[in-house]
């Protein structure tokens, strides 16, 4: 009788690369919406940012660094599953858009965005930054991992599952050939 386990390795190992190609969309579902209130602001006003992100615990860090606000802390709310925390918008702060992120202690993240208003008085429509101006790239939230999509590890899954098929294939084409 012979022994099975070189066919089950290359299976195995191909399962186990799946695995790893689908673990980092697993994190996808790992973030929240992040209000943002007031959503409209002019520098030197208060925003409170809240999401139920963080569970019953509610404690976590916010960043507002794309805004030069820094870091923040998240506690719970008035309502228990709602976590909140405050900034101030620096007096600095040029009109356009900013992304506010949260990563909750439970790992969890939320998102959310505030517009910055030029300071001249109430009543009137939020002016934007020319294009050069507006910040860019990703909230770094501090989380040890990436919500989206980055082509070079899904280039890394695929070329281990490829490897890991191939070998699969060399030891049954092997095994069939009655070399092993």
């Amino acid at each position: 009788m012979r022994c099975t386990s070189r066919p089950l390795t290359g299976t195995a190992l191909a399962v186990l690369c799946l695995g790893a190609l689908a673990a980092p969309a697993a994190h996808a579902g790992d973030s929240a919406a992040l209000e943002v209130n007031p959503a409209t602001a002019a520098p030197g006003t208060t925003v409170t940012v809240s999401t139920r992100a963080c569970g019953p615990d509610g404690h976590g860090i916010g960043d507002a660094q794309s805004l030069g606000a820094g870091d923040f802390k998240l506690r719970p709310g008035a309502h228990k599953e709602l976590a909140e925390g405050r900034f101030t918008v620096p007096e600095h702060a040029k009109p356009g858009t900013y992304g506010i992120g949260v990563a909750c202690d439970n790992g969890k993240t939320a998102a959310g965005d505030l517009v910055v208003e030029a300071k001249h008085g109430g009543g009137h429509q939020p002016t934007r930054a020319p294009e050069h101006d507006m910040p860019h790239g990703h909230v770094k939230t501090g989380v040890g991992g990436s919500v989206g999509s980055d082509p070079a590890r899904i280039a890394a899954g695929a070329a281990l599952l490829a490897a890991a098929a191939g070998g699969g294939l060399w030891m049954l084409r092997r095994r069939t050939a009655g070399d092993g």
